[in-house]
């Protein structure tokens, strides 16, 4: 075994540059990735964090397995960063992004970031490490990464966080970004997880969004007859942001008028999710109010997190720069 790194920095100097951040020859494995960035242009730091795209490539294919804006990637959603205390991911001050996830590659990989801001990114700094085999398992699964928006999501229909996936594997986080546009509580989607053939009923189905990322009862306490909703990080799941408020200085003031935010994390890394043949992951839009459950329209966008024998299916078309802005 042989370990090794890549640590410079980068400045991303135009508009739709690419600039390759690590390429090694294997068989080895990523156990490493930090990166940070300036928190700011020349203009503003308004949507830096989701202007930027991360891929990544194993054993010189064509499609990326992963591709993510950079914040979303690392549970940091909205254009926004904040700590993240968790296993596979952390987010430390001040923006140290950090990945633990590891990545196999049979003969290479590559990973690149992508600048669609209208203007240049004075400093990008990042490290990559890995380790070098003689050779891999044969049954080895290659990490994967998918992130899907839906600005308006449509009533009747679950929201899709992964679909597509065919061939071997483990499903094993989500992170979720959810903006609300209605009132009242929004959290009663069972998460499902459609394995192996399922078509009408999925083999696992969860009992409603707070459930399946850990917490419980809408995240809420009582505090002076106020119900409040408290944040948490934890090892494997969390809810490490919630703002009704934008809290980014854009153009000398702030904006009061931004809908609620919430920032949710699960990893199955000790309830791996296992497929044989197919995955499809979704979840309900449904909220509840006083007159009882009802179909919800929100802003939801995630990242799937998952390990498949190679070659996968590619992904579909990565969503517009301006439709991927927050809200």
């Amino acid at each position: 075994m042989e370990s090794s790194c890549h640590c410079p920095w980068e400045r991303l100097d135009s508009a739709g540059e690419t600039i390759t951040l690590a390429e090694m020859t294997g068989p080895g494995v990523i156990q490493h990735i930090w990166i940070t960035v300036t928190d700011r242009t020349s203009d503003s730091n308004r949507y830096v964090l989701r202007d930027l795209v991360l891929r990544m490539y194993w054993d010189g294919e064509e499609t990326p397995s992963v591709e993510s804006p950079l914040g979303d990637f690392f549970c940091c959603g909205f254009g926004v960063s904040y700590p993240v205390n968790s296993i596979p991911v952390a987010v430390n001050p001040t923006r140290g992004f950090n990945s633990y996830f590891p990545m196999p590659f049979g003969m290479k990989a590559k990973i690149t970031i992508e600048n669609q801001n209208d203007e240049d990114i004075p400093a990008f700094f990042y490290q990559v490490d890995y380790c070098l085999y003689e050779e891999l398992p044969s049954n080895t699964g290659y990490f994967h990464a998918q992130w899907r928006r839906q600005r308006f999501t449509e009533k009747g229909l679950d929201y899709m966080i992964l679909d597509g996936v065919k061939g071997k594997g483990q499903y094993v986080g989500t992170y979720m970004a959810l903006t609300t546009l209605e009132r009242y509580w929004y959290g009663e989607g069972e998460v499902k997880f459609y394995l192996d053939g399922d078509v009408k009923y999925p083999t696992i189905c969860g009992t409603g969004t707070e459930d399946y990322f850990g917490g419980a009862w809408s995240f809420a306490t009582q505090e002076n007859g106020r119900t409040v909703e408290s944040t948490y990080c934890t090892p494997y799941m969390g809810y490490p942001y919630y703002s009704h408020h934008d809290t980014l200085l854009h153009n000398d003031y702030h904006n009061d008028d931004q809908m609620p935010q919430r920032s949710f994390y699960r990893w199955h890394v000790m309830d791996p999710v296992i497929f044989e043949e197919d995955l499809k992951v979704t979840i309900q839009q449904i909220g509840v109010c006083h007159g009882g459950l009802f179909e919800r329209q929100d802003d939801v966008a995630t990242v799937a997190y998952w390990y498949q024998a190679e070659p996968h299916n590619p992904f579909g078309p990565f969503m517009e720069r301006k439709e991927r802005w927050p809200r």
